[in-house]
């Protein structure tokens, strides 16, 4: 039975304070300068920093030394729920209610309320599984909304004692007597290498790989940028290799079909220039949509290798136009289940020749 240590805000102060120890697992908390409470989950090989009141983002993950998360402009998270004055965590959990760019018809904010929404609850959980001992940060935000909305967000986020492997999982609870609409995507924002090789289990052409073409309305389009989208319409596997120079300014956007293997789990990986691997899997039984997000900018670099997500992300109104809203029965429940990391020259070899084995290459 895994012991749970619940979290008040009068347990975060400015300067950094360890909470507890647990083997080679430890936590502590502290506050950012900007008021945001910050929880420090460490393992012998990873450690994140959580928001546990905001989101129960991932704000940054680090692995054997290498700092995984995006590039942005912010040094920091900002006590807002506006989606893009405080971006620039590696995990993002979007939805519920909607998802993705607003529609002319939608009134959703972007990506919907679940980015930085203030958590009633939030607690640490000391444990051991079949992948070892480990530490999570987990916490309840209830979304509920007179005539509309009643929900119950559940995520668990296990830093491992030993392991290059952390995971995340979100349950949402419908507890409405009716049943309820859901979107969610999974925003994971690795930092992406120069010439780094993008390796997944989909089938690799225009038909299972396919570039977003309609442009938001936060989005200001470059010269050169609608061309290479229409090239990328054509090949997709132009974007494989992240040379330097390709016009991933201010960001491209690809619909993928992703492949399980027979575990259930699809596969994403970025193979860096040294061999190592930015690695995350997914289960498409859960999230049956693969969105990847790319930026390279000089003020923003970040790679989405894969953003896994109940629909695309182009609004309310158009996703339940295509039928792709879930559905939570009445007093039922849904789960999501992502594992990332950093994967050693080995590990991350043997992974290109699973991912080859599942599409059949």
């Amino acid at each position: 039975m895994d012991a749970k240590i619940h979290l008040v805000k009068s347990q975060f102060f400015e300067k950094e304070k360890p909470l507890l120890e647990f083997g080679g697992l430890s936590a502590s908390t502290f506050l950012f300068d900007s008021g945001v409470h910050a929880v420090r989950l460490k393992g012998k090989r990873t450690e994140l920093i959580l928001l546990p009141f905001q989101g129960q983002q991932i704000w940054q993950a680090v692995v054997d030394g290498h700092d995984l998360t995006m590039k942005s402009m912010f040094t920091q998270p900002y006590p807002t729920n506006e989606y893009l004055k405080t971006y620039g965590g590696f995990l993002i959990h979007c939805g519920v209610t909607a998802m993705g760019v607003a529609g002319p018809n939608d009134t959703h904010p972007l990506h919907g309320e679940l980015p930085n929404a203030p958590y009633q609850k939030a607690f640490l959980s000391l444990g051991e599984d079949d992948a070892g001992r480990f530490i999570a940060l987990g916490g309840d935000y209830q979304h509920t909304v007179a005539f509309s909305h009643n929900y119950l967000a559940k995520p668990l986020t296990k830093v491992y004692e030993n392991s290059n492997i952390f995971t995340t999982e979100l349950i949402i609870d419908n507890l409405k007597k009716v049943e309820m609409e859901l979107m969610y995507l999974a925003h994971i924002n690795y930092r992406p290498l120069d010439n780094g090789r993008i390796v997944y289990s989909a089938r690799q052409d225009a038909e299972h790989v396919r570039v977003r073409r309609s442009i938001p309305s936060h989005i200001t389009p470059k010269a050169g940028y609608v061309e290479f989208i229409e090239e990328l319409a054509r090949h997709p596997e132009a974007h494989h290799v992240l040379k330097p120079g390709l016009n991933f300014d201010p960001e491209i956007v690809f619909f993928i079909d992703y492949l399980a293997d027979d575990k259930g789990w699809a596969h994403s990986l970025m193979v860096h220039p040294d061999g190592q691997g930015s690695y995350m899997r997914h289960k498409p039984s859960q999230l049956d949509h693969g969105v990847r997000w790319i930026s390279r900018s000089a003020d923003q670099d970040a790679l989405g290798i894969a953003d896994p997500a109940t629909a695309e992300p182009e609004g309310y109104s158009a996703e339940k136009a295509k039928g792709n809203l879930k559905i939570i029965p009445a007093g039922a429940s849904w789960r999501m289940d992502v594992e990332m990391g950093l994967l050693d020259q080995e590990e991350t070899r043997a992974m290109e020749k699973h991912i080859e084995a599942v599409i059949g290459k």
